[in-house]
């Protein structure tokens, strides 16, 4: 039994590599617009840009590089989309209630918990060093 053709559905972005160019486009709205409205994500760029160079001096190899690189990319997604749910909740209301509340407070333990990762990670790789150095 052959199975129905499903019909194509038309995006709003298109189809194909159009569709890509629209949603990379979409997707640096979506960064200058957490820079420019987010403290938070800000204060976490910032933090990048310290870390980068750190990360260099620490890593004892690509792949330990990578290691040290990934929780921030961790930290920073999980705050873009802490943003989008207090974005969207307050777009919702600005009055308080209770599941607007869970959801903005859940999204915040998730920044925590990332920044926890990072810390670890982090915190590891700088005690390593300074025990080779002893």
């Amino acid at each position: 039994m052959k199975e129905p053709k499903i019909p194509l559905v038309n995006k709003p972005n298109g189809m194909g590599f159009g569709r890509i160019l629209k949603a990379t486009k979409c997707s640096i709205k979506g960064f200058k617009a957490a820079f420019k409205e987010e403290s938070a994500f800000r204060s976490e760029i910032y933090l990048g840009v310290c870390l980068l160079p750190l990360s260099v001096v620490l890593a004892q190899s690509l792949n330990h590089w990578l290691v040290l690189f990934i929780p921030y990319l961790l930290l920073l997604i999980v705050e873009l989309l802490n943003s989008s749910i207090e974005a969207l909740t307050d777009r919702v209301g600005i009055e308080y209630h209770v599941l607007s509340g869970r959801a903005k407070d859940m999204a915040s333990a998730a920044v925590t918990l990332s920044l926890l990762i990072l810390a670890l990670v982090w915190g590891v790789a700088v005690y390593e060093k300074i025990v080779t150095y002893l």
